[in-house]
């Protein structure tokens, strides 16, 4: 999801071509998109999307906040560890 993130925000493609300047959006607004939108666009706003008391604490760990990242290095930001429910099913190593 943080290479769907880099692209929204960047719009570069596989070639080092910036495509659609004008359609760049805010890492915020990339981050919402793959959130609590997509859960919204999938009818399981109820249980998925954001963190909130009875939903099912699906969330990944980074070793960089993508909102204080330079857009460039997005894509290199790595998952830590990744929870299912609210139990790890990949830990950081």
């Amino acid at each position: 999801m943080l290479h769907s993130v880099w692209c929204a925000v960047n719009r570069i493609t596989r070639k080092g071509q910036k495509i659609g300047s004008d359609q760049c959006i805010s890492v915020y607004d990339a981050l919402k998109a793959v959130t609590i939108n997509a859960a919204y666009e999938y009818k399981e706003e109820d249980k998925k999307g954001s963190l909130e008391t009875g939903k099912l604490a699906d969330m990944v760990i980074l070793d960089k906040n993508p909102l204080k990242t330079e857009p460039m290095c997005i894509k290199d930001i790595q998952v830590l560890e990744t929870i299912k429910e609210g139990s790890t099913v990949y830990p950081a190593k």
